[in-house]
């Protein structure tokens, strides 16, 4: 769907896109067949894709998988694409608040793709609701602002690293990332995007039942990023435990959150819940 075709499309249905539901469309095609290349798609793969918009990344996708499942938040937007789709029985159309949707259904993602241009609104979350999931899919390739990117793709001590950083890639190593110009959606957005390929780590270095624990110690540790760590540890244990704890991971009782990497917050929270 080239831009011209989009504009016409939203126009002949009155539709007004809204920044309220992070509603930036890819139009460029060369954007999209990389990030479907990316994706490395093939017949016997299901792909969930959230937020489709007008479909030019579903069409690509239906061409390559076995089957997709698309959810869409926006009823407008789901009509047309049930128009546009008709008869396609590889398609599954959802209308549903993605993050409500993965959220309730609990589905085992295991051997799915995620493949999607998220909405900026919610991609954070999404993307951390997927890094919870008891049994998460085995890649994610999205679309995202470009800063969201650098977040994912930072190492400790930087700037960018942080909550999310810690929160994806305990279950998700980064693999490649690519610049989308703004120019290449409508309506155009005032910052880049940037794509990123995020494979499953296997083995997994916590199992799920750990994940909580190792939410919890990561917010907490960022909860105040200029404190000492060890301080804001003490509003859940004790000043002895995580001195103890943090003494047998070889950390300094003055280290800040920014400063452990993700095996070392992965180490304190085994100790901290042994």
């Amino acid at each position: 769907m080239k831009l011209s075709e989009m504009r016409q499309t939203l126009e002949e249905r009155g539709i007004l896109l809204t920044k309220a539901l992070g509603q930036n469309f890819l139009h460029d095609a060369n954007q999209l067949d990389r990030i479907v290349a990316t994706a490395a798609i093939t017949k016997s793969d299901r792909v969930l894709e959230i937020g489709p918009g007008l479909g030019p990344l579903t069409e690509r996708l239906l061409k390559k998988a076995g089957q997709v499942l698309a959810v869409e938040l926006d009823k407008r937007l789901v009509e047309f694409l049930k128009a546009r789709f008709d008869g396609v029985t590889a398609l599954r159309l959802v209308h549903a608040d993605a993050l409500e949707f993965l959220r309730d259904t609990q589905t085992d993602w295991t051997g799915w793709k995620v493949v999607s241009n998220l909405p900026y609104s919610v991609a954070s979350p999404i993307l951390v609701e997927l890094a919870s999931a008891p049994k998460p899919p085995e890649k994610i390739v999205s679309t995202l602002q470009w800063e969201v990117v650098k977040r994912l793709l930072a190492k400790a001590g930087g700037k960018e690293y942080g909550i999310l950083t810690l929160l994806v890639t305990q279950r998700f190593q980064p693999v490649t990332s690519f610049r989308i110009p703004a120019s290449c959606f409508f309506p155009q957005p005032s910052i880049d995007s940037g794509c990123v390929s995020l494979q499953i780590r296997d083995p997994q270095p916590l199992p799920h039942p750990e994940v909580k624990h190792f939410q919890t110690l990561v917010k907490l540790a960022f909860s105040q990023r200029r404190k000492m760590m060890s301080k804001l540890l003490r509003g859940r244990w004790t000043a002895e435990v995580v001195q103890r704890a943090m003494e047998e991971c070889g950390l300094s009782a003055l280290a800040r959150a920014e400063q452990l990497t993700l095996e070392e917050f992965i180490q304190l929270t085994n100790r901290l819940n042994s």
